[in-house]
């Protein structure tokens, strides 16, 4: 496929990392860009966009499968633009993410694949601590796409529906700690990947409580972007 066209409109502007949420919460996108922004720091810009319309949460196959054209819709919008210097495709089940590369012609970064390649750099065996059981089988598929398989340690869930944990965050914190805490204790995990965009403010607290690496993806996703950008600069 041809990339998508650049605009005029960008002229002039700093170029922005664009951060597409698959989900459609303004909230969730208003925490992950803000947590990209202070990961980035302040020369690079970020912008957020939520995607138009689709599934409030991303809960299941089905609902990856409904966000992928709308990531891809909103990531070809930000492309035209003519100011993206990078796109972060912010679900950990990364949806549209090879439609949008086959068409970019700017580093396109999934938060759970950039999540994934950090966490097991250097063949460190890690973890996985997420809140969605009904994509478990997805996760387990996308770990054994990048070949990584051998290295993880095992799945951890939390206890409680996602939705209900997604509006206490009290309760998602603490259920997030436990299932760290087993990826640590029960199945010998030395890095942890916290396995969810929507999940990013919770990782950010919990880092503190434990001595192995916690890797949050939407900053894996901007340290790769950083490290992607420098290399063409």
């Amino acid at each position: 496929m041809e990339p998508a066209p650049a605009s005029d409109a960008g002229a002039g502007r700093a170029r922005a990392v664009v951060l597409v949420n698959p989900n459609t919460s303004r909230a969730t996108t208003a925490m992950m860009t803000a947590i990209a922004r202070r990961t980035l720091g302040p020369s690079v810009p970020v912008r957020g966009v939520t995607v138009a319309r689709g599934p409030r949460m991303l809960t299941d196959p089905a609902a990856l499968r409904a966000a992928a054209p709308e990531v891809v819709a909103a990531g070809r919008r930000a492309l035209a633009a003519g100011d993206c210097a990078a796109l972060l495709v912010a679900a950990f089940g990364d949806p549209g993410l090879d439609e949008l590369r086959a068409v970019a012609d700017v580093p396109v970064i999934g938060i759970g694949e950039a999540s994934l390649l950090e966490a097991s750099a250097g063949r460190t065996p890690f973890g996985i601590a997420t809140t969605t059981p009904l994509l478990a089988d997805a996760i387990a598929r996308r770990v054994a796409r990048l070949g990584l398989t051998p290295l993880l340690t095992g799945l951890r869930l939390t206890e409680g529906a996602p939705e209900h944990l997604a509006s206490h965050p009290d309760s998602l914190r603490e259920s997030l700690a436990r299932a760290v805490e087993q990826c640590v204790v029960r199945d010998g995990a030395r890095s942890v990947v916290i396995g969810g965009g929507p999940l990013a403010a919770a990782a950010e607290s919990l880092r503190p409580r434990f001595t192995i690496p916690l890797i949050a993806p939407v900053p894996a996703a901007c340290r790769a972007a950083a490290r992607l950008r420098a290399g063409t600069s």
